[in-house]
């Protein structure tokens, strides 16, 4: 185990210091999700004044939304800097050393996992400043955090699985903009009890992205909601279990090729 952790290491500090040298990834990871939550947040309030809406703020209800865009980024970045070093040789080149195949995908994550939560820091600060006031209290933000990273680790845990399964850093990318179709297929933008269009609200109860927004949404809104939280956790933990296993195979098999 002192091996494997050492083996993630030395892999995430490269990931880190390689992620926090290119500015192209952290400006947009940051200031998108920003711009689209006050653009929402202005256009949108009068949903407020729908029966059965939860708060009487569109802000309190869509802060949770730069959380999961700051996810989606991490799942971009990770699977771009895994696709590079499988098109640049460097997996070719880890072959060579005793490293492990789980410290190989873990390690390679850290860079985006890390952006993601200094976003998630930075989204809560924002939002806080702005208004926004977490029903849950000091506790309760400091879970939101937590669930956020989660989140973030689920996403790049498919962002590996792409990269794994492909090799190809364009083709990581080209998925961004179906996997974002998938967040407006949810609960993200009106709660699933209040979408009146009978398809779109099967598809949203299907989507585990609803479940991952209304576990952080919880905390925001409600308080701490046993089963929302619970559902949160578990769709994030089911992801990343899945998405992980499938990267870790997917790996072998490219690993075994070469």
């Amino acid at each position: 185990m002192n091996e494997l952790l050492t083996e993630i290491g030395l892999l995430s500090r490269r990931s880190v210091r390689r992620t926090l040298r290119q500015p192209a990834l952290i400006v947009p990871t940051i200031v998108f999700p920003l711009f689209l939550l006050a653009v929402n947040a202005s256009g949108l309030d009068s949903a407020t004044k729908i029966p059965g809406f939860p708060t009487a703020s569109y802000l309190d209800f869509a802060i949770t939304v730069p959380f999961m865009q700051g996810a989606l980024f991490a799942s971009t970045t990770a699977g771009t800097e895994i696709a590079n070093d499988i098109e640049t040789g460097f997996l070719n080149r880890l072959q060579l050393t005793p490293l492990r195949g789980a410290a190989i995908l873990i390690g390679q994550m850290a860079g985006a996992v890390l952006l993601a939560l200094i976003g998630a820091v930075i989204y809560l600060a924002v939002g806080l400043l702005a208004g926004v006031t977490i029903a849950a209290g000091v506790g309760g933000a400091l879970l939101l955090l937590v669930l956020a990273v989660i989140v973030a680790i689920a996403f790049a845990s498919i962002g590996a699985l792409l990269a794994t399964r492909t090799g190809s850093s364009q083709a990581v990318q080209g998925m961004f903009p179906l996997i974002f179709v998938l967040f407006f297929l949810s609960s993200m933008s009106m709660p699933r009890n209040l979408i009146g269009v009978d398809w779109f609200r099967t598809v949203a109860t299907w989507n585990p992205i609803s479940y991952l927004v209304e576990g952080l949404r919880s905390l925001v809104i409600t308080g701490w909601d046993g089963p929302a939280l619970a559902k949160g956790f578990g769709a994030a933990l089911a992801i990343t279990v899945l998405a992980g296993a499938a990267a870790s195979a997917s790996l072998r098999t490219r690993m075994a090729r070469t």
